[in-house]
C-alpha cells in the first residue's frame, strides 16, 4: 500500500471501459435480410475515485458487464444506426447507475452492401447476400454527462480515399528562396478524407441519411459533374466549399472538421530514354507516400458553441 500523501495530487480525469466489442446484428424480414456490423467501445466516468485511490472496487461496473450490455441492448432494441445505438447505450448506463457521471460511446461500422447483378440501368439487389465494401469507415461518438438533457453526437467518415486525374491545379503560391515546387496547371489530385461533424442538441434527423448525404457532398465537391468534373484551385478551397455545402444541406450540423492529406503521384522521368519512348505516349506516375502535405479546416456556425 502506498504511503504517499494523496492531498498533493489531483486525479484530473479518469474513465474505464471495454474496447472492441464486435457485433453483427441481423434482421430477417421475410426474404429480405438486413445486417449491421459494429465495433463498440464504452467508457464510464464514476462519481467516486476510490477504485483508483483506495483499491475499493465496490462501485465498479465491470468491463465484462459493459460488453454484455452492448449485446443485450442490441438484442432487445435492435440497431438503427451507429448514432442511435450510441445514444441508447449512453441513456442506459446513465439511468441504470446513479454514480455514473459521464458515458462515452465510440462506434465504428464495417460497411456491407448487397450483392447486385445487372447493368447500371437495371440493378437488382440480393435479398440476403452481401459484399464487404471498405471504401471508408463510418464512425460515431456519443457523450452524455450527468444532469445534461441531451448527449453530444459526433459522426464521422474515415479513410475515404479518392483520386481524380485532371481539373486540379496549384499556382501562384509564394515564390521565395525556399521554393522548388513549380506551378501546376493540371495535376493528379488524390487524398484520404477524414471528416467528423457535431450535431445540434437532440436533432430530429435520420442519422443514416445524414451520413450518406455528407459522403455525397464530399464526392460531389471533389469530383463534380460526371462528364466535365469540377475545378480545384487548391486542396484548401475544395475542403472549404465541401464543408460549407454540407452545413448548407444539413442544418442540424453545428460544426464540421476535415483533414485532407496530399497523396502525391509524381511523373516518372523518361528523359534518358528518348530512343525508347515518346512524350505523347501513355503517362506513368510514381505513387509517393511520404512526405506529404496535409490540409485541415474546421467550420462552425456563427454564435453556436459545442463543447464536450
Amino acid at each position: 500500500m502506498s504511503t504517499v500523501d494523496d492531498s498533493k495530487y489531483i486525479l484530473e480525469d479518469h474513465n474505464y471501459g471495454k474496447n472492441g466489442v464486435k457485433i453483427l446484428h441481423l434482421v430477417r424480414n421475410g426474404l429480405v435480410h438486413i445486417v449491421k456490423e459494429l465495433e463498440v467501445s464504452t467508457r464510464l466516468t464514476l462519481s467516486t475515485q476510490k477504485d483508483y485511490m483506495q483499491g475499493d472496487n465496490s462501485d465498479i461496473i465491470a468491463t465484462d458487464s459493459q460488453k454484455n450490455t452492448v449485446y443485450l441492448l442490441a438484442k432487445k432494441y435492435g440497431i438503427k444506426s451507429p448514432e442511435d445505438f450510441g445514444i441508447l447505450l449512453c441513456n442506459h448506463f446513465m439511468s441504470k447507475y446513479d454514480h455514473v457521471l459521464k458515458v462515452s460511446i465510440r462506434v465504428e461500422e464495417l460497411m456491407w452492401n448487397r450483392v447486385n447483378y445487372g447493368d447500371h440501368a437495371n440493378v437488382k439487389l440480393h435479398n440476403h447476400a452481401f459484399i464487404h465494401t471498405p471504401i471508408c469507415t463510418r464512425s460515431a461518438s456519443v457523450v452524455l454527462k450527468k444532469y445534461e438533457k441531451y448527449p453530444v453526437v459526433i459522426s464521422g467518415i474515415k479513410n475515404l480515399r479518392v483520386l481524380k486525374t485532371t481539373k486540379s491545379s496549384f499556382v501562384n503560391f509564394i515564390n521565395d528562396e525556399y521554393r522548388t515546387l513549380p506551378d501546376a496547371d493540371d495535376r493528379i489530385f488524390s487524398t484520404i478524407v477524414d471528416c467528423s461533424w457535431i450535431f445540434c442538441a437532440n436533432p430530429q434527423i435520420d442519422y443514416d441519411k445524414a451520413w450518406e448525404l455528407v459522403k455525397y457532398c464530399i464526392l460531389q465537391n471533389f469530383a463534380g459533374d460526371l462528364d466535365q468534373g469540377i475545378p480545384s484551385p487548391s486542396v484548401q478551397n475544395t475542403l472549404y466549399i465541401t464543408e460549407k455545402d454540407i452545413m448548407e444541406k444539413i442544418q442540424e450540423i453545428n460544426s464540421i472538421e476535415m483533414t485532407l492529406p496530399n497523396k502525391h503521384y509524381i511523373s516518372v522521368d523518361f528523359s534518358k530514354f528518348k530512343s525508347l519512348v515518346r512524350d505523347d505516349e501513355q503517362n506513368v506516375y510514381l505513387p509517393l507516400d511520404m512526405p506529404s502535405g496535409v490540409i485541415y479546416a474546421k467550420l462552425d456556425r456563427k454564435n453556436i458553441t459545442n463543447k464536450l
